[in-house]
């Protein structure tokens, strides 16, 4: 894992945000807002790869520069790693922290379901993961019931306005067709996606 900007608070738990912010939103932002509530220490995490989806647009430096600028509640950190299964993710957080840190993983239902139903490759890898991290879910398009072995691993979080719609790819989609678009990322970095996207 590759620090972009690193918090020097000592923690006892972490958000983890993981995502391509290609570029970011106001949903990740309440994301952030809503889970640093319940944690110490928000960690945006940038993976140079990802499992199921391809990357284009922003850099991975402009990427973290926008980050660094949206606003996310501090204390706040914003690294990136080579891969991005969250198993992968919480193995390379875990050596840079105490390994007391308790590590929390700030999603989607969406997200959460794809982390639950995924093949792994291995029988048992759903279970052996969710006793490294637990995660924080907020609804989208609809909330997620977790299966009841993993009850006390999967917890909701409450956010803040409807954000169904908004996404990255919805941001790129609208400037592409020159459609209204400023309201889906945060204010301070309208002009900084224009830049880069348009």
């Amino acid at each position: 894992m590759e620090f972009y900007r690193r918090s020097s608070n000592n923690t006892k738990s972490i958000g983890i945000l993981a995502g391509s912010f290609n570029p970011p939103t106001v949903a990740h932002l309440e994301l952030a807002r809503a889970a640093k509530a319940r944690v110490d220490e928000i960690l945006c995490v940038v993976p140079r790869a990802f499992p199921h989806k391809e990357y284009f647009g922003a850099t991975l430096r402009e990427r973290m520069e926008m980050l660094d600028s949206v606003g996310l509640p501090g204390p706040y950190s914003i690294a990136a790693t080579e891969q991005g299964l969250f198993i992968d993710i919480a193995r390379a957080s875990r050596p840079h922290y105490d390994s007391e840190t308790k590590l929390y993983f700030v999603c989607g239902r969406d997200a959460a379901e794809r982390i639950l139903n995924w093949d792994y490759g291995e029988p048992g890898a759903v279970h052996r993961m969710m006793r490294e991290f637990e995660l924080l879910v907020a609804a989208r398009d609809g909330r997620l019931r977790p299966p009841g072995e993993f009850q006390d691993q999967i917890h909701e979080l409450v956010i803040q306005g409807e954000h169904d719609e908004v996404s990255s790819s919805e941001v790129r989609v609208r400037i592409a067709r020159g459609e209204p678009w400023e309201h889906l990322v945060p204010e301070s970095i309208v002009e900084r996606v224009r830049e880069i996207y348009s």
